[in-house]
């Protein structure tokens, strides 16, 4: 009997997948979740035994957080990386790092094909194919969601008919977890007017006082939280257990998806968020002018690369260096006020301030110009724009 691997979930569809795959393809089915975050060990032992009472032959639990954190996490702290100013790119960056883990996985048992609950309507179907093809060329892929165009209540009525005995009241919200963010689907995402109402974020807001915390940065890392050193990942596991509680980090991403079509999405990523905030302003100090401007475009090409599944294009290897190359002199506390649904940076402590040069103080005074040099300096500044109007003085209105 053929193998094949499916990325599973536990959801309705990955459910139909399995007996699917097992029923109309005789296939022996082995399910792998990739873990980014998105659940505690309690949610993975309901999981892995739903999977085995579906009929799967094995299912595998696969925990690549720091993994994850190493090659993804890390240089979108880099890059600020923020789609459209905005998301944190919470699931759109995991779908890729479990696509390539379930293709070494596949690999590792010899699997003949590779399966996923994807639909034909979002971006998933396309980050996880990409990833397959490019590294697997020879491994079938199998969709039967997509490939059949069911609807909810054909899924159902499938498992029924199979003996699956479910809950199929489904959640009114998709929620999709992973330590750098939570996306929240639902009807009010589907259209442009309406806002997720406060019950559909799975953080509810707990604290209505205010905390300051030090986040402590190294080279870009944030290696510290509140004076403690510790690991990336456990720092932001500590940040975004607390502010969580006051409910920061909400907001609706609206953007051009993959497959063409706007796409409009609800989020809560509070230690994303504040971590990548925290992280611009202590570049701000450090980063010369230049370093940034240069910075900013790369790195939302970056974001938008990874956004679309193109991880593997060698380009996002080029950035990278880059990005890392720039962090040399990022190191420093930046000091973070969290409020209820909001927070505050007020400030930053850095040897490599560059605000603390001795040269001048910003409109105050200097000790490294003299009037005359600021007036030389001002006169030649000026100089092609002078000569432009005064050779096109019919555009001047003044």
């Amino acid at each position: 009997m053929d193998k094949v691997v499916l990325a599973y979930s536990g959801g309705l569809d990955t459910s139909y997948c399995v007996k699917y795959l097992i029923n109309e393809l005789n296939l022996e089915v082995h399910g792998i979740l990739v873990n980014t975050g998105g659940f505690s060990e309690e949610e993975l032992e309901v999981v892995e035994k739903k999977a085995y009472d579906m009929g799967v032959t094995s299912h595998t639990n696969k925990n690549i957080l720091e993994d994850y954190y190493a090659k993804a996490i890390k240089y979108m702290v880099y890059g600020n990386v923020l789609k459209n100013n905005t998301y944190p790119l919470s699931v759109s960056a995991e779908r890729v790092f479990q696509s390539i883990e379930v293709v070494k996985y596949a690999k590792s048992i010899g699997a003949k094909y590779i399966a996923h609950g994807s639909t034909g309507a979002g971006n998933d179907q396309v980050r996880f194919d990409m990833i397959f093809q490019t590294i697997a060329p020879e491994i079938e892929i199998l969709t039967p969601i997509r490939d059949l165009k069911l609807s909810r209540q054909v899924e159902i009525d499938y498992l029924t008919k199979h003996g699956v005995d479910m809950n199929w009241e489904k959640s009114k919200y998709s929620i999709n977890k992973g330590i750098w963010g939570t996306s929240v689907g639902g009807v009010e995402t589907l259209k442009s007017k309406e806002a997720l109402p406060e019950s559909a974020y799975p953080s509810q807001l707990k604290r209505n006082d205010e905390e300051a915390v030090t986040l402590t940065f190294e080279k870009g890392q944030l290696v510290g939280f509140n004076g403690v050193k510790d690991t990336p990942v456990n720092n932001i596991l500590k940040l975004e257990a607390i502010a969580s509680e006051f409910a920061i980090g909400r907001d609706t991403h609206v953007g051009d998806t993959i497959v063409g079509i706007k796409g409009r999405v609800g989020f809560e990523a509070a230690a994303a968020t504040v971590i990548i905030k925290a992280h611009h302003l202590l570049e701000k100090h450090t980063l010369s002018k230049a370093q940034q401007l240069t910075k900013e475009p790369l790195a939302n090409t970056y974001g938008t690369y990874f956004h679309d599944g193109q991880y593997l294009e060698p380009l996002m290897r080029n950035i990278e260096k880059f990005l890392e190359d720039s962090q040399k002199t990022v190191t420093g506390d930046v000091f973070v006020t969290l409020r209820p649904y909001h927070f505050m940076v007020t400030g930053i402590d850095s040897e490599f301030d560059l605000m603390s040069s001795g040269f001048a103080d910003y409109g105050e005074e200097n000790n490294a110009w003299s009037s005359d040099d600021a007036k030389g300096f001002i006169k030649i500044y000026g100089m092609q724009n002078k000569i432009f109007y005064h050779v096109n003085k019919d555009l001047l209105d003044a």
